[in-house]
Formats: structure tokens, sequence, C-alpha cells
């Protein structure tokens, strides 16, 4: 299996390469800290498998660069992992059509062991979560309108983006309050963002 690693800590990348050349019927091709660099670096080095982070140098989304591997060499195999707990994160992966996702929290044998899985084509994922931890679901057009509240848009751009009208975003806020039991839209995106739930800024698109 060829092996292509983008993962933006050094010393993360780092052992993982070690771990995956020390199997014999693996071999690390390349290494990214950036994915932007990863569609060409497919095309140049045709790895079997990608094992991609979801954020890397460069505010890069691991999800976008999936996305364009899969559209560009649909062959390629791709896992997905990330280390943050974001609500959003595993839909994003499978919108994406990357082929597996893990947590990094995962060991070593368990990660090489979905990597040799997914080559055969079998896919893994986690159980998706629409919801904040500690609360009903939100369902994903609520999801998107507080991730941009996250991102500081206001109401009138949150509409326009979303393709509502302001009057509909402001029940949709409302709709969220009263699931989450917060009095404030903003209180509740600082909280989502300081847990990890939400990170702004890091989409498929």
């Amino acid at each position: 299996m060829r092996v292509l690693i983008v993962e933006d800590q050094v010393m993360l990348r780092d052992s993982l390469a070690m771990a995956i050349a020390a199997q014999d019927d693996m071999q690390v091709v390349g290494k990214l800290a950036d994915a932007s660099q990863a569609l060409e670096t497919v095309e140049r080095t045709l790895p079997d498998l990608v094992l991609m982070d979801v954020c890397t140098e460069n505010d890069m989304s691991g999800i976008a660069a999936t996305r364009a591997i899969k559209e560009a060499r649909p062959e390629v195999r791709v896992v997905i992992m990330t280390g943050m707990p974001e609500v959003t994160f595993v839909r994003q992966a499978r919108d994406a059509h990357a082929d597996s996702f893990v947590y990094k929290n995962v060991g070593t044998v368990e990660l090489l062991s979905v990597m040799r899985s997914t080559l055969e084509g079998y896919s893994t994922y986690p159980t998706a979560r629409r919801d904040l931890p500690g609360y009903v679901d939100l369902t994903d057009e609520e999801l998107q309108i507080l991730r941009l509240v996250c991102e500081t848009k206001s109401r009138r751009e949150i509409a326009a983006e979303m393709l509502l009208s302001e009057g509909t975003v402001k029940r949709r806020i409302s709709d969220i309050l009263a699931k989450t039991g917060y009095d404030s839209v903003m209180k509740l995106a600082v909280h989502a963002v300081s847990n990890g739930w939400i990170v702004p800024g890091i989409k498929g698109e």
C-alpha cells in the first residue's frame, strides 16, 4: 500500500510515517503539512491511500482537498482524521466522498487496520453526531446557521448566504435557543467555539 500523509503537526506526521513504514505491506510515498498541495502530490506520487488531517497548515481544509482528490482520482482511497469534536466533520467528510473517518485518539494498530480495510473497499465511520453534547439534535439548517453565527455573520448575511429570509433566520435562531436553553445566540456561539464543537472557517467546500 502506497500511502501519502497530510498532517501539519510535525511530531505526529513523523510518528505516523515511522509506524506505516515499519509495516511489510505499506510504503510512505510522501508527507505534507498543507492540504492544498495534496492533489498535485497525489498526481505525482500515485498513492493507493491518503491519510488526511481535517485542519492543516495555512488553514487549508483537508475536507476540501479530499473532495478534489476524489473528483480527480476516485480510485485513490482517503482516510480523514481529526482530533477535534466538531459536530459536522463526519457529515462533511461523507459529502466529500472520503472513504473512512477516524479520530486521532485511536491506537496505531486500529488506524493501520482501518487503512487496510479501507483499501479493500470497506468504509469506516464513527456514528455521526448532529447534536451539541448535552443538547437535543439540531437540524443541518440550524447547525449551518449556528456555524455562520460563530463566524460573526449578521442575520442579513446569514439569510443571503443560505438563501433564506431574515425572518426565517430569526425563527431558526429562536428554535436553536429553545432547544439549547440559551438566552443569547452569541453566548451559545462562544460556548460552541470554545469547546471545539464548531470550528469557524473549516468547510468541505
